[in-house]
């Protein structure tokens, strides 16, 4: 088969590299069902939440500012009701949190979209390097908090990457999450996204028996403005484990709608997709006790932040 012909195939789902969001809710009715998305007023977010309420949802849009979520509410269309989730701010978040549940809203998807890569200078948040609290705490700290909120077979998916297999020797370096020892923009990117893999992982742990599901995937490599800050470098492929062709931001978003939505990923849980399908991911985003320690350590972060 040739390698235009592989990305074009696909798995078991019926889906795979070439699906798009639009495609894997083709026929679906989620009029009555509501999904939460962080960052949906650009990219990926903006693209699930295309699809989910072109179907009938209704979504609660996140996004910094809720003037950037109401915008893209008003770009979709149909039931959009948007909020401010700055994950980098514990108050923003849990002034979300608290808007969720003033509205009673049960979620039967919640989808950590948001996320920033690669940044060329360490910076701090709170004490800790900025990709790390941000891409994990931030959304640590929103699900843990809403989990509450979660449908009788509500599903958390988390956006991983495939760059979580470019990690810090230990996968998630706990004596430098400052990166005062040393700081590289994609190991640390790497790092976050696994520390995201390594939380669906222990989550899922925590949910079984409840009926409520928890999985990561890797959404592909799509050109979107989460590469901003990498100039050239968005040419790149990550440590060879990236397709050699980008996705389409239609595309990027499929796998995360998928899980999110469609009856074939229904009590499916603990795993790591891409391309609409279950893969496999590195040893350390299957390394159980290090998803368990760093659920611990991100309790710990979580209660000094007051």
């Amino acid at each position: 088969m040739s390698l235009v012909g592989a990305l074009k195939g696909k798995g078991k789902t019926g889906f795979g590299y070439s699906s798009t969001a639009m495609e894997v809710t083709e026929g679906l009715a989620l009029t009555g069902k509501t999904f939460l998305i962080t960052g949906c007023n650009s990219g990926l977010g903006l693209e699930t939440m295309r699809a989910l309420t072109a179907r009938g949802a209704r979504v609660i849009g996140t996004a910094r500012t809720v003037e950037k979520a109401a915008a893209a509410g008003r770009e979709v269309g149909g039931e959009v009701v948007p909020l401010a989730c700055e994950l980098s701010d514990p108050t923003s978040v849990r002034a979300c949190v608290a808007a969720v549940k003033a509205g009673g809203y049960k979620l039967d998807a919640l989808i950590a979209n948001a996320g920033i890569m690669a940044l060329p200078k360490r910076e701090l948040c709170h004490g800790y390097e900025l990709q790390f609290f941000t891409n994990h705490i931030g959304h640590f700290l929103l699900v843990t908090n809403l989990l509450d909120s979660l449908a009788e077979r509500g599903r958390v998916v988390i956006v991983s990457s495939a760059a979580h297999r470019n990690t810090p020797k230990g996968g998630i370096d706990f004596d430098n999450l400052a990166g005062e020892k040393g700081y590289s923009p994609w190991r640390f990117y790497g790092q976050s996204k696994l520390a995201n893999l390594l939380f669906a992982r222990e989550l899922d742990r925590r949910l079984r028996g409840s009926g409520k599901t928890a999985n990561a995937l890797h959404p592909g490599v799509i050109r979107t403005n989460l590469g901003r800050h990498m100039g050239k470098a968005v040419d790149v492929i990550f440590s060879g484990v990236a397709p050699i062709f980008f996705k389409t931001i239609a595309e990027g978003a499929a796998t995360q709608t998928f899980v999110a939505a469609h009856p074939g990923a229904d009590g499916i849980s603990g795993e790591y997709w891409s391309d609409c399908n279950v893969a496999t991911s590195s040893a350390y985003g299957r390394d159980q006790a290090l998803a368990e320690k760093l659920w611990a350590k991100s309790e710990e972060i979580a209660a000094a932040l007051g």
